[in-house]
């Protein structure tokens, strides 16, 4: 016996997914009963961190601080946390 599953999906998420699966020959229905059944006994797991989108500044800020990490510079460098300690306090 069966069940039906219903559930909500971007439109062009789901057009993808079903182009990759005609691209490899399996039915679409196939790719979720699969999958379901992978989840269930631990085989597929779910990353539910969602990608990170900056905003305009942030991004400006991340892109400037990445180039200045790549030249050396902004950056102070110590050999212990004695001499990091010794730093932070005397700033």
């Amino acid at each position: 016996m069966t069940t039906q599953v219903m559930f909500r999906v971007d439109p062009a998420v789901k057009s993808q997914a079903m182009r990759r699966a005609k691209r490899e020959g399996v039915p679409f229905a196939s790719v979720l009963k699969l999958a379901t059944k992978a989840y269930a006994e631990g085989r597929l797991t779910v990353d539910i961190a969602s990608e990170e989108h900056f905003n305009a500044k942030t991004a400006r800020e991340i892109r400037a601080a990445l180039r200045d990490i790549k030249k050396g510079k902004n950056l102070v460098s110590f050999k212990n946390s004695k001499a990091m300690d010794d730093y932070l306090l005397s700033i």
